[in-house]
């Protein structure tokens, strides 16, 4: 089984106010294309679609560059979704997630129960029940009200199995509200979701407070430390972040002894409260004999993005007398970015001495503080 999600951001959405189209307006410190896009970042999901629109050069330049699959926008939103489900093709895609851009608050759980749901229909999507007296009326005066009994007020993410959605909208004629409503056309039925109040879908200019109080409650930030400490030993380089870096002596360690590295992974580790290298690589077994501390690492990051978090930003302090760490830190910087799939300014790598004082001093080893920040998505 293989699951994509398709956001789509091609709308030109300016009853939000603010002067630019909502998905492009700051929310809590970042863009709501970037908070929805983060929200889909679950390690289930295979693929990610962004729908943009088709003369937004700047936006086609910047999410170029990642690793997400690109589709024009269309006239209409289905349309614009259409493309998004061609953007899939031939990638085995078997489960598809469609989602509004302007949901930046929906939860990961309700994300998995749409998918869930899937296991036993052809398509799910959430409904928040109406609870609300309704009233029909003209002019701003009451003239009536409505049964609210089995009315739902749709949401998204809507998830179907790709092959029958992709057919649907191949075959619709006409304009369709939403994705659900190209389904039931082409003769599928929906399960309803219990949708979430949070998942708010922003459309005027005060939903983005709402949305930040949102947002803000409902994030979980944590914040781990590591320190490691390697001795020298005979050698003409050391690994440090790693970047090798030739000196007189090298670091001793049952693996490669990246002490920089090593400090980072605890961090993280720390961060989700899962131990220390140690404890998911035992020193014990000779299968890590002189293995790359990339490994370390990288199954840290792993396990931080299954818990669903995203790393935030790294700080990492080498301490040493020598070798020199200034010309190699811009290095160091964009190989950690590499392996934790970051941006190299999310990632800090600083040294500084201790005055001769202590074993460091002495030159007789390398430690390294560390601090990882996680951020819950």
């Amino acid at each position: 089984m293989t699951i994509a999600a398709i956001i789509v951001a091609a709308g030109r959405g300016r009853r939000a106010g603010g002067g630019l189209p909502k998905q492009w307006r700051p929310l809590a410190g970042r863009r709501v294309v970037d908070w929805t896009l983060d929200r889909f970042r679950l390690p289930e999901i295979a693929h990610l679609v962004l729908v943009l629109p088709p003369d937004n050069a700047e936006a086609w330049a910047e999410f170029g560059a990642t690793d997400l699959l690109l589709a024009k926008g269309g006239a209409e939103r289905a349309d614009s979704v259409r493309n998004g489900l061609r953007a899939l093709e031939g990638r085995g895609v078997t489960r598809v997630l469609i989602h509004d851009v302007a949901r930046p608050c929906v939860s990961a759980a309700l994300i998995r129960a749409v998918l869930e749901s899937l296991d036993s229909h052809d398509a799910a999507a959430p409904g928040l029940a109406v609870s609300d007296a309704l009233w029909s009326g003209t002019d701003g005066i009451v003239e009536g009200t409505r049964d609210r009994m089995g009315l739902y007020a749709a949401q998204t993410p809507q998830g179907f199995h790709y092959d029958l959605i992709r057919a649907a909208h191949e075959a619709r004629t006409g304009e369709a509200a939403d994705d659900v409503e190209v389904a039931r056309a082409a003769g599928m039925k929906v399960a309803i979701v219990p949708g979430a109040a949070d998942n708010l879908k922003i459309t005027r200019a005060e939903d983005f407070a709402r949305a930040e109080r949102i947002l803000g409650h409902d994030m979980d930030v944590r914040l781990g430390n590591g320190y490691d400490v390697h001795r020298f030993g005979p050698g003409d380089h050391v690994i440090l972040c790693g970047c090798r870096v030739p000196h007189g002596r090298g670091l001793q360690g049952h693996s490669d002894a990246d002490v920089g590295m090593h400090a980072v992974t605890d961090a993280i580790y720390g961060a989700l409260a899962q131990g220390d290298i140690g404890r998911h690589f035992p020193p014990s077994d000779p299968q890590w004999k002189g293995a790359a501390s990339e490994i370390f690492l990288a199954h840290a990051v792993k396990l931080a993005r299954e818990q669903g978090y995203r790393i935030s930003n790294i700080d990492c302090t080498l301490v040493c007398e020598h070798p020199k760490i200034g010309p190699h830190a811009a290095d160091m910087q964009a190989e950690m970015a590499r392996i934790m799939g970051l941006e190299p300014d999310q990632v800090s790598i600083k040294a500084t001495t201790s005055e001769r004082l202590g074993f460091i001093g002495r030159e007789e080893g390398i430690a390294a503080i560390a601090t990882a920040c996680l951020v819950r998505t």
